[in-house]
């Protein structure tokens, strides 16, 4: 027993010793280090690195309806290290320019997805000698981000659409008509979209090309879902097109299959919320039977753990 008591007391000396110059060591470094050091040299004061302006991009298109009105749409965003995110809350001004100066039309303030829309009366507009519009976006930009501005130059057009029915066939007639140098002047060879309006995104049902005339007719189904009275909305779209930019006319029918709206409590199936109470009952004791086996393992290494022969010591 006087052995192992004297080991004992030997190897904490040891550890003591080790411990005390480890101290020593560490209060002996930073000592050496300051020694090193030259006390003439001044340390040049650290420049401070100039913070750089955001570069906004600024989205700017228009969108000529059949009421006789223009939507001026923009969008403001920016790359912040390497990712775009939307500024929400900006102010953007939108402005005509005319050959006697700028006439600033108004602003709107974007929304969350830095959206902003202003909608102004084609007749209050003043066109140039080729009947055409200019519009400008413009951002003016503050402490940290730079300005932005986009311009966008179009002619005056309207785009017309009207449904037909005979017998049981549908379809919708087009037709583009120039009116920029205040005469109606049909625009020939120019594809337009037939779409029915949706809650998210516009579904595209055909295209037509104009004629001679500037007309077109594209085939509506006669199975498409409307509203609770079987009402659709059928659309009519030229988009990004060079000399008018982008129009749209708008009819509402009542060509649609009718689909309620009310809330409803469906029956249970695989592709509903509510599955059959089989699967249920079948999910819940697979469940049961894979969570079991883990529960009966960790009894198991619980029994083996007391059951463990523990070593015989020396009183």
């Amino acid at each position: 027993m006087k052995s192992v008591s004297t080991t004992i007391a030997i190897r904490k000396k040891i550890w003591q010793l080790i411990i005390i110059a480890g101290l020593l060591t560490m209060l002996h470094i930073p000592g050496a280090m300051y020694a090193q050091t030259d006390s003439a040299k001044t340390e040049a004061p650290a420049v401070e690195e100039e913070s750089s302006m955001i570069s906004p991009s600024l989205e700017f298109f228009t969108v000529q309806k059949s009421n006789n009105t223009i939507d001026l749409k923009a969008g403001l965003k920016a790359k912040v290290k390497g990712t775009f995110y939307n500024l929400p809350l900006i102010k953007i001004t939108f402005v005509q320019v005319t050959e006697a100066g700028d006439k600033e039309l108004g602003f709107v303030i974007t929304d969350r997805a830095g959206k902003a829309v202003f909608n102004v009366k084609s007749d209050s507009l003043i066109t140039d000698k080729e009947g055409k519009l200019n519009f400008k976006a413009v951002y003016a930009g503050n402490k940290q981000m730079d300005a932005a501005e986009e311009e966008v130059i179009i002619k005056k057009a309207r785009l017309e659409i009207t449904p037909v029915k005979e017998d049981s066939l549908l379809s919708v007639t087009i037709k583009l008509i120039d009116v920029g140098t205040g005469t109606e002047v049909p625009v020939p060879e120019t594809a337009i979209g037939v779409f029915i309006h949706r809650s998210f995104n516009p579904l595209k049902i055909g295209e037509g090309t104009t004629d001679e005339a500037g007309e077109a007719s594209v085939e509506v189904p006669n199975n498409l879902p409307g509203d609770a009275k079987g009402n659709i909305t059928l659309l009519a779209k030229l988009d990004e097109n060079e000399i008018y930019g982008n129009l749209e006319a708008s009819v509402e029918q009542k060509w649609g299959t009718v689909v309620s709206d009310k809330i409803e409590d469906q029956p249970r199936a695989l592709w509903s919320s509510h599955p059959p109470i089989w699967m249920l009952v079948t999910f819940i004791l697979l469940m049961a039977a894979v969570w079991g086996h883990y529960v009966v393992i960790v009894y198991q290494l619980l029994r083996l753990r007391k059951e463990e022969p523990h070593p015989v010591t020396d009183n």
